[in-house]
C-alpha cells in the first residue's frame, strides 16, 4: 500500500491554475490524462470519456445569510465586495472557451441570491447563451418563486437547495423536522422545468438520520432528481474541524442504501477518484427501490460507447429519443438494453400496480472533500470539481485551502478610463491614472467584516 502524499503549504500557494482555452476536446484529452497519471482511467470512468469536467462553481458573492459550523467561506468573506458583473461575464466566457458547450456551471457563492436580483438574472442569461448548463446553489432563503421563476425563464436548468442542520435554522432539531423547509422549496420550484437537487453535509450528528432522509428524497422523486451527500471537512471559517474517522465514504454509502433498502449500483460509474466521488442511480415506486445500472459491464459499455451523445437533462423523453434512436443503429446492444428493462420491470411490477405505474429516476452522489490542510495530491490532479478563479479554473479543494489569497486580491479588470484595478474590500477601482472611483454603499453584515478584516490586518503589522 502506498503512502499517502498532501500537498504542502509552499505546494499549494504554487499550483497553476487551469488557464487553457483550447475548447472541449482537448478538455477530454486533459481530462483523460489525468485519469490516466492518477490510476483513475478504468472500465466506467465517466471523466475524459462524457466529461472534461465534471462542473465549474462561479463565486458571484462571498456574502451568505447563514454561519453554518461546518462553513467553507472565508473569515473575511463579509468585507468582500461582490466581483464586478463585467468580470464574471469574463470567467464565463473563460469557462466556455476552456470547456465547451454543456459544460455545467454552478452559480454560487455565498449564497448568490444575495446578488442584486437583475444582476443574478443576467448572469444565468449570459451562462445559457453560451449553450453550457446553469445552475443555483442557494440555502433557498431568498429563493422566492417569483426569481426562480425569472431564472428559469432566463435560462436556469437546475436549482440546488441547501437544507441540513450545520446551517443552524432556528427552531429545527434534526433532518427530519427540516423535511418542512424541503417542501416549501419544492413547491417552489414546481412547474418551472427545473432539475431539482438537494444538497446534505454530512457530519458525526446526522450520519444515523441518512437512511430516512434517503427514504424521504425517495418519496419525492417525482421532483427532486438528485440527492447530494457532502461528507464533513474542515475547511473555511467553520468551527466543526476534522470529522470523526468512524465517518467514511462506504459509511454513507451503506446509510443511503439502507434507506432505499436495495443495494444502488455505486461504482458501477464514475466521475473523477474514487476517493472524492461516488454515483449511483435509482428506479423507485416510493415503496419499491432497485439500481438502475443492475449490470455492471452493460451500462459501462453503453457509456463508453455513447460518450458523445447530447444528453439534456431537462426532458427525459429527448433523451430517451436520443438513445433509442443510437440503439436501433447499434441492434446488438440495444437487444441487451431491452432485456435489461424488462428485467427491471419484472422486479418492479408489485409494487408498480401498488403505485399505479409510477416509476421515477433519481441520483445519489457523495462528495468526499479534503481537509484543506490535508489535500492529496493525486487527488487535486484528478479534480472534477472546479471553481474559475480570476487566474482560470482551480480545484474546489485547493480553492477552499488558499481562498483568502484568493477573494483579498485585487482584481485587474477593464472601465471606461482603460485598465484599473479593483480592491475587493473596498468596491474602489484605481484607473491606470491613479484616479479613484468611490465606492459603493456596504451592509450592515459587510461593515462589520470591513472592520473584522482591518482589525486583522492592523494585529498583523504589530
Amino acid at each position: 500500500m502506498t503512502e499517502t502524499s498532501y500537498l504542502s503549504e509552499a505546494q499549494i500557494v504554487d499550483l497553476p491554475s487551469d488557464s487553457s482555452t483550447d475548447g472541449r476536446l482537448n478538455a477530454l484529452r486533459r481530462a483523460r490524462e489525468a485519469m490516466q497519471a492518477t490510476a483513475q482511467w478504468y472500465t466506467g470512468q465517466a471523466m475524459g470519456r462524457r466529461w472534461g469536467v465534471g462542473c465549474v462553481a462561479l463565486e458571484i458573492t462571498q456574502r451568505c445569510n447563514l454561519d453554518c459550523t461546518l462553513c467553507y467561506l472565508s473569515e473575511h468573506a463579509e468585507a468582500v465586495q461582490d466581483t464586478p458583473l463585467p468580470e464574471i461575464i469574463r470567467r464565463i466566457d473563460a469557462i466556455h472557451a476552456r470547456y465547451g458547450d454543456r459544460t455545467d456551471v454552478q452559480v454560487t457563492g455565498g449564497d448568490p441570491t444575495l446578488r442584486k436580483r437583475e444582476e443574478l438574472i443576467q448572469i444565468v442569461r449570459e451562462i445559457a447563451a453560451r449553450n453550457m448548463r446553469p445552475s443555483l446553489f442557494t440555502n433557498g432563503i431568498r429563493a422566492t418563486r417569483s426569481l426562480l421563476s425569472d431564472l428559469a425563464e432566463a435560462g436556469l436548468c437546475d436549482v440546488s437547495f441547501h437544507v441540513y442542520m450545520t446551517q443552524q435554522r432556528k427552531g429545527y432539531a434534526c433532518e427530519s423536522e427540516l423535511n418542512s423547509i424541503r417542501r416549501e422549496y419544492l413547491e417552489r420550484a414546481r412547474g418551472l422545468g427545473l432539475y431539482i437537487i438537494f444538497n446534505t453535509t454530512v457530519f458525526d450528528e446526522n450520519i444515523e438520520e441518512i437512511p430516512a432522509l434517503t427514504r424521504w428524497f425517495l418519496t419525492h422523486a417525482d421532483q427532486v432528481s438528485f440527492a447530494s451527500f457532502q461528507m464533513q471537512a474542515e475547511t473555511g471559517r467553520g468551527v466543526l474541524g476534522q470529522r470523526d474517522a468512524a465517518l467514511t465514504r462506504d459509511r454513507v454509502i451503506s446509510a443511503i442504501e439502507t434507506g432505499a433498502e436495495s443495494r444502488l449500483g455505486f461504482g458501477v460509474l464514475q466521475s473523477g477518484h474514487r476517493s472524492c466521488n461516488a454515483y449511483a442511480v435509482a428506479l423507485t415506486t416510493g415503496s419499491k427501490t432497485i439500481p438502475f445500472y443492475d449490470d455492471a459491464p452493460l451500462f459501462q459499455e453503453l457509456m463508453d460507447r455513447t460518450a458523445t451523445l447530447p444528453v439534456d437533462r431537462q426532458s427525459p423523453l429527448r433523451v430517451a429519443r436520443t438513445f433509442i434512436a443510437w440503439g436501433l443503429r447499434n441492434p446488438s446492444i440495444l437487444s441487451r438494453i431491452v432485456g435489461n428493462f424488462f428485467h427491471k420491470l419484472q422486479k418492479l411490477t408489485p409494487a408498480l400496480l401498488m403505485s399505479r405505474g409510477r416509476m421515477n429516476r433519481i441520483s445519489f452522489f457523495v462528495h468526499n472533500f479534503m481537509d484543506a490542510c490535508h489535500l492529496e495530491e493525486e487527488r487535486v490532479k484528478s479534480c472534477v470539481f472546479m471553481v474559475e478563479s480570476a487566474q482560470g479554473g482551480v480545484s474546489m479543494c485547493v480553492h477552499n485551502a488558499k481562498r483568502d489569497a484568493t477573494i483579498l486580491q485585487p482584481l485587474r479588470i477593464m472601465t471606461d478610463h482603460g485598465i484599473g484595478f479593483w480592491d475587493p474590500t473596498t468596491g474602489d477601482v484605481t484607473n491606470s491614472q491613479g484616479q479613484h472611483l468611490p465606492s459603493v454603499d456596504l451592509s450592515p453584515k459587510q461593515l462589520k467584516g470591513r472592520r473584522k478584516f482591518a482589525s486583522k490586518q492592523a494585529a498583523e503589522s504589530l
